[in-house]
């Protein structure tokens, strides 16, 4: 077991970090993009992984001269494109929350965190990795293809902590597990979505992911396992922490997803893992290669409008522009 100590100075590194960006922002003039030794100008990408669909059906088949990209207005040049048959691998690490508010449903996120593992993970190819967030964060089983020692990781979860450091949990695991696999970055968060501890905010957490393109989806346990919470329907956003939960996954291209019946989540999980699977990932180079800490709006579009009148595309929809070290 791998214990994770607290950011307690990470977040005062992350807020340096934004204030750096913010004055380069100011700066008359920006700063160029990066040159090697020979002199040679080296250039920054973006990664998008696009779901379509129609409905509530994935739409596979298309190729790359089906999309269009363009970021703040402008259109830009697509420089790289894969489908379902030439998708990299993913990297999933699953966050399960055992703060206080999530331990009468620990059994229900034990048993919801394993079936998404086995549901996501395709053998000799994808990998997991496992968490959990209290006022402790605690990586509990790193990175394996090997499900029989991801179901020993959850299996040895039995009481709970006393606060819930949600954003805290999503910026460190991103940081330091996702930031060099050489694959797809996604996050599952399974929690009520109500964060009571964490320095980094709701905003950050967004950021970290925003930059090192990874994809984060809900599950939340706000309905529990036998009934709903009162006031709090399955399949409804009611509350604060429901609303962060659904900004946090739809600003990073994801989906959250509400439900006390453990049916209905299987059935999110097929979905989810289906979604993975039938990815479309797009790469394209900003024509405004300065990395001027600004937010830049992406927006991708059907080169066919009769698409885009029966389709609908689901990405990330922002990023801000600092140097960040990715594989």
């Amino acid at each position: 077991m791998k214990r994770f100590v607290r950011f307690i100075y990470g977040s005062f590194i992350l807020t340096v970090c934004l204030f750096a960006s913010d004055i380069t922002a100011q700066t008359p003039s920006a700063t160029p993009p990066m040159s090697d030794n020979a002199g040679q100008v080296k250039t920054f990408e973006v990664r998008l992984p696009v779901t379509v669909t129609q409905k509530k059906s994935l739409v596979p088949g298309l190729s790359r001269s089906d999309f269009v990209v363009f970021e703040d207005g402008v259109q830009q040049e697509v420089t790289f494109f894969t489908d379902e048959k030439t998708n990299p691998p993913v990297f999933v690490g699953v966050l399960m929350d055992t703060s206080p508010s999530a331990a009468g449903k620990l059994g229900f996120s034990k048993e919801a965190a394993k079936n998404f593992i086995y549901t996501v993970t395709r053998l000799r190819k994808d990998k997991a990795a496992f968490m959990t967030f209290d006022n402790e964060i605690v990586l509990r089983q790193d990175f394996t293809d090997k499900l029989d020692l991801l179901d020993s990781a959850v299996d040895k979860i039995k009481k709970s902590g006393s606060q819930t450091a949600l954003y805290d949990s999503i910026w460190q695991f991103t940081d330091e597990k996702l930031r060099n696999v050489p694959g797809r970055r996604v996050i599952v968060v399974i929690s009520d979505g109500d964060d009571t501890f964490s320095r980094a905010e709701l905003k950050d957490a967004i950021d970290i992911a925003q930059r090192t393109e990874t994809t984060i989806f809900g599950i939340s346990t706000k309905a529990g396992f036998l009934g709903t919470v009162p006031g709090v329907e399955a399949g409804t956003v009611k509350d604060k922490g429901d609303k962060f939960l659904t900004q946090l996954c739809e600003q990073t291209g994801g989906e959250a997803f509400f439900t006390g019946d453990m049916l209905e989540l299987e059935r999110a999980f097929k979905k989810i893992s289906q979604e993975l699977r039938s990815q479309y990932i797009i790469t394209y180079r900003p024509a405004n290669q300065n990395y001027d800490g600004r937010d830049r709006k992406i927006e991708v579009r059907f080169t066919n409008k009769d698409k885009g009148d029966k389709y609908r595309i689901r990405t990330k929809s922002s990023y801000r522009a600092v140097k960040d070290s990715l594989k």
